[in-house]
């Protein structure tokens, strides 16, 4: 059986102008910017900014009624770019929830920092690659 990954989620934040911000900052070394935007007069009900790198795969949504707290894990390809994430991250306004580092009670090679965002979701950067 093939390992099946996510083609999309997303994530309905109350004030999107400042969470596009914070994501544009915190995500640009994982390699993500935002790639589509789409308006209310395309959807019908809330502006989008859509992340990713060649195509979006993590939508802001514009709307009074937001999701409830989750934890999205970002994939980094080394841990360099975990250290980036965090530092940009924390500059952006996030609040620390786990500095970079090895977690070892998932596997010897989990390598990940987490950061609570504007609206307060857990982001996390992983690289599950070993060093």
């Amino acid at each position: 059986m093939s390992e099946r990954t996510m083609d999309h989620m997303s994530v309905h934040v109350a004030d999107l102008k400042a969470m596009r911000a914070f994501y544009e900052k915190a995500c640009a070394p994982l390699g993500m910017s935002v790639v589509m935007q789409v308006t209310k007069e395309m959807t019908g009900y809330a502006d989008m900014a859509g992340f990713g790198g060649h195509k979006p795969f993590l939508w802001l949504v514009g709307t009074e009624k937001t999701t409830p707290p989750l934890h999205m894990a970002l994939k980094a390809e080394t841990r360099a770019e975990v250290d980036a994430f965090y530092a940009a991250a924390m500059a952006a306004g996030g609040q620390d929830n786990g500095k970079p580092g090895i977690r070892e009670h998932y596997h010897p090679n989990y390598y990940a920092a987490f950061v609570i965002d504007p609206e307060g979701h857990n982001l996390e950067a992983v690289c599950q690659k070993p060093e």
